[in-house]
């Protein structure tokens, strides 16, 4: 029985309370973003979901959310680190205003549901790249993990990307198809053309 692996976004950090787009940058959960964590790993528990590890982004928004998760679900293991889970490398537009976008990047850039996607700024990565990353980083847990559920908690872009990868949608589809808000989580089904996202919790 193969392994089935959910992505959960962080939640929400002081760049994404002030509208900073962040990239690399590492600052730390507002309080709101730890709620966020807690109705996550609540309603993980509440599904009656188990997990043996959680694997985590280096981030420090997305290792706090996975400890927070993982005490409430109870794993004694610290969340497993997979430095290709980073989110995507935003280039010169990290530490921008998210409202600065579509003035400094178009007319290469996708109007998403609720995010404005930038394709291609100076040292940025582009979104064909982190679709590679993506297929990368299914091997990875593929490898670390036969079977049972795998959570992958890491970032908007690349969770994704890592959904595209795992679908094999298209994807510019995937940019607009929905979005990926802070504390949510998606399962991946490459059987399902229908996203699965649950336990919606708050948007950043």
């Amino acid at each position: 029985m193969a392994v089935e692996i959910f992505i959960a976004r962080h939640g929400q950090n002081e760049d994404n309370a002030n509208g900073i787009l962040n990239g690399h940058r590492d600052l730390p959960l507002t309080e709101l973003g730890r709620e966020q964590a807690r109705q996550l790993g609540q309603g993980l528990k509440e599904l009656g979901m188990t997990f043996d590890v959680i694997y985590s982004s280096p981030l420090s928004r997305a290792y706090e959310t996975a400890e927070i998760v993982s005490k409430i679900l109870g794993i004694t293991q610290k969340p497993t680190i997979v430095p290709e889970l980073i989110e995507r490398d935003f280039g010169v537009m990290s530490g921008k205003p998210q409202t600065s976008i579509a003035k400094l990047c178009a007319p290469d850039i996708i109007q998403g549901e609720a995010v404005t996607y930038f394709l291609n700024p100076e040292g940025a990565e582009t979104f064909p790249k982190l679709v590679e990353r993506g297929h990368n980083i299914l091997q990875i847990i593929r490898d670390m993990q036969s079977e049972g559920n795998a959570l992958l908690v890491c970032h908007g872009d690349l969770g994704k990307m890592i959904y595209a990868a795992a679908t094999g949608k298209n994807w510019q589809d995937v940019l607009i198809d929905f979005h990926f808000g802070n504390g949510e989580l998606i399962e991946l089904n490459p059987q399902d053309d229908a996203k699965k996202i649950i336990i919606p919790q708050y948007n950043s």
